[in-house]
């Protein structure tokens, strides 16, 4: 195992799944074997030391295949993967059924936790042998969906732009512009309307039909285990909502509020939300090279520990920032096991979400850099709302350096970027009340489920 590799070396090969399931199982067999704790404490070690390998290689086709979806060789591997990835999560089941039933499981949680267990009882939860061939399903609809957009074509004035290089034209000064660059771009999916709706309803359904297998009465309790929620249930989300509603929702119509009267607009369209002040928006001085250089100076002062992190991803490749055709849209950041070292997605677009987009991701990642060294792969992340902690924190704690990025419009983006941090509240919640009306009515037609969107957007 090295760190030092540039990801361009990085291996990737194949896993022959049925030699790795057999491997697995055998080590399974020797944890609920042993004769003592230690015994069963080295078979765990051993255990997630498999994992790894094939988590690795699962990654990495990922990464690969994000970064270039008209790659043919990584579709295939990806098409692997949305095929085997439910076959692995058979064998982990089999692990965590071992490990809550231990024999010498309080020597484990007083080394390892109880968190560990309440995922793996958490897990055991949305799983079965019967929902197999519906996860492969529903893989497949997911990596059809993100390359139907990675695939966009929009033009505009002479100039063929993707989903993401797109969005500087929102921006623009000039109203009509803006309007016809929304038009083009809404336009890709109302002429692949068809195919969104139905992906959607698909997986709609595959995930109705796999939670009611389970013997849950609909996706949202299976939603909620998948998403590692172990300490809160949908009434405390329910109640969330309500004060979001009641205390948030205001504050955000006043900022809109603001937004037209500094604009001079007498009505706010879809088309000058982007569009936060006359004279135009906080944009970074410099290309993408010069973002990197001015956050590495960043990370450089701002602790030791993130100048050590961000160089490691800098020196071995672990970024891939700028949008391009063929790309995957949004930005992720990911962790590769076998190289101890996290991965940084995004589309830079020339807007201030670059700036946003990396010190996001560069949280999520700098917290997975110092969970590197955890034997227990379930202990790289926290819970997935959890990560957002990091990622978002991350964003405030970069404040003081964005005169590097911003110069005289700084104050601008800090404005733009607190005001958009509220007004993000109402619509992720307004997100997460559609989930629930969703997957609570499963059979609704996509004409209800628009319906029901537009409702939901009025109410938050």
């Amino acid at each position: 195992m090295t760190t030092e590799l540039k990801f361009d070396s990085y291996a990737y090969t194949r896993p022959d799944f049925d030699t790795y399931a057999e491997a697995f199982e055998g080590l399974v067999h020797d944890f609920a074997a042993a004769s003592n704790a230690a015994a069963q404490e080295a078979a765990m070690d051993a255990i997630s030391a498999h994992r790894k390998d094939y988590e690795t290689m699962e990654v990495l086709c990922s990464i690969r295949n994000s970064i270039n979806m008209k790659d043919e060789f990584y579709e295939k591997e990806q098409a692997y993967f949305d095929q085997t990835n439910p076959k692995y999560t058979d064998l982990v089941t089999k692990y965590y059924k071992e490990l809550v039933k231990a024999t010498y499981r309080d020597h484990l949680e007083a080394k390892y936790g109880k968190q560990l267990f309440k995922l793996a009882e958490l897990s055991l939860k949305k799983f079965s042998p019967e929902i197999l061939e519906d996860l492969q399903a529903e893989n497949a609809l997911s990596t059809e969906y993100s390359k139907l957009k990675a695939t966009a074509e929009i033009e505009f004035k002479g100039k063929i732009y993707n989903l993401s290089s797109a969005q500087i034209l929102k921006e623009d000064e000039d109203r009509a512009t803006r309007k016809e660059a929304n038009d083009k771009i809404f336009g890709f999916f109302e002429k692949n309307q068809a195919t969104f709706e139905r992906i959607f309803d698909d997986k709609v359904k595959l995930r109705h039909k796999m939670a009611t297998t389970l013997g849950f009465e609909n996706f949202v309790e299976m939603g909620y285990a998948r998403m590692q929620r172990t300490d809160y249930s949908a009434a405390d989300v329910a109640k969330f909502r309500s004060y979001v509603q009641k205390y948030i929702v205001p504050v955000a119509s006043k900022i809109a509020e603001r937004q037209q009267e500094r604009l001079g607009l007498d009505t706010l369209q879809y088309y000058d939300l982007p569009y936060k002040f006359k004279g135009g928006n906080a944009q970074p001085k410099g290309e993408p090279d010069w973002i990197v250089d001015h956050a590495t100076t960043m990370y450089n002062e701002l602790s030791p520990e993130t100048s050590k992190f961000f160089n490691h991803m800098l020196d071995n490749g672990l970024m891939d920032l700028v949008s391009r055709d063929g790309k995957s849209t949004g930005g992720y950041c990911t962790f590769i096991d076998n190289y101890e070292s996290p991965f940084i997605f995004s589309n830079f677009n020339g807007t201030s979400h670059d700036i946003d987009v990396l010190t996001h991701e560069a949280g999520h990642a700098f917290q997975v850099y110092e969970s590197r060294n955890f034997n227990v792969p379930e202990y790289h992340w926290p819970t997935h709302e959890a990560c957002e902690i990091h990622s978002m924190s991350m964003e405030f704690f970069a404040w003081p350096w964005m005169e590097k990025f911003f110069e005289e419009k700084t104050d601008r983006y800090k404005y733009a970027h607190l005001a958009g941090s509220l007004a993000f509240l109402p619509y992720g919640v307004c997100v997460d009340h559609f989930q629930h009306e969703i997957y609570e009515n499963p059979h609704w037609t996509p004409a209800e489920r628009n319906a029901a969107w537009r409702r939901l957007e009025k109410l938050y």
